[in-house]
């Protein structure tokens, strides 16, 4: 389990991320079109996991406007924006904020994304949700990098995470 807090009040997470070096567990999440994906579809790209609470908070809808930004520099690697909100919502966000340059998936239909990458919250104010978290997978399918945000109304280190893809 992780310790992570949310407004200085501490909660804990399910597990840990997964480890540097390990091979990145396979998940099954849903687009914004209601069809399931799984990590094979992204087989042979670098994968940036942005993982968030809820799409409707600022600093999530940071972290994915940033991301957004940050994606379109980053040749051959793939930025998963990863939540528990319902896929509509993911549309709406995005469309209202003309986010094109990353994928929107979500953890709704059984959570298992959660519970396999050690983020889901399992008590305070999120229970049920992710915590804050960065996971970059390499081409091969390796994990490279893992942020585990310690304070959850922080922002992840864009600056690390995209100085780890680029080192990649």
């Amino acid at each position: 389990m992780a310790t992570v807090t949310l407004g200085g009040n501490a909660f804990q997470t399910i597990g840990n991320l997964p480890k540097i070096g390990s091979q990145a567990p396979d998940f099954k999440l849903t687009r914004v079109d209601l069809s399931d994906v799984d990590l094979t579809a992204y087989k042979g790209q670098m994968l940036l996991l942005n993982i968030f609470p809820s799409i409707d908070t600022s600093t999530c809808a940071k972290s994915v406007r940033e991301f957004n930004q940050q994606a379109t520099a980053l040749k051959g690697t793939t930025v998963v924006c990863i939540s528990k909100d319902l896929p509509f919502a993911q549309r709406r966000f995005c469309g209202a904020e003309g986010i094109n340059n990353v994928v929107v998936l979500s953890d709704f239909r059984d959570g298992n994304f959660g519970k396999t990458y050690g983020v889901e919250s399992i008590d305070g104010p999120f229970k049920g949700l992710h915590a804050r978290a960065v996971v970059i997978i390499d081409n091969t399918g390796k994990v490279i990098y893992t942020e585990q945000v310690a304070e959850n109304s922080h922002e992840p280190d864009y600056e690390s995470a995209i100085k780890a893809l680029k080192n990649a």
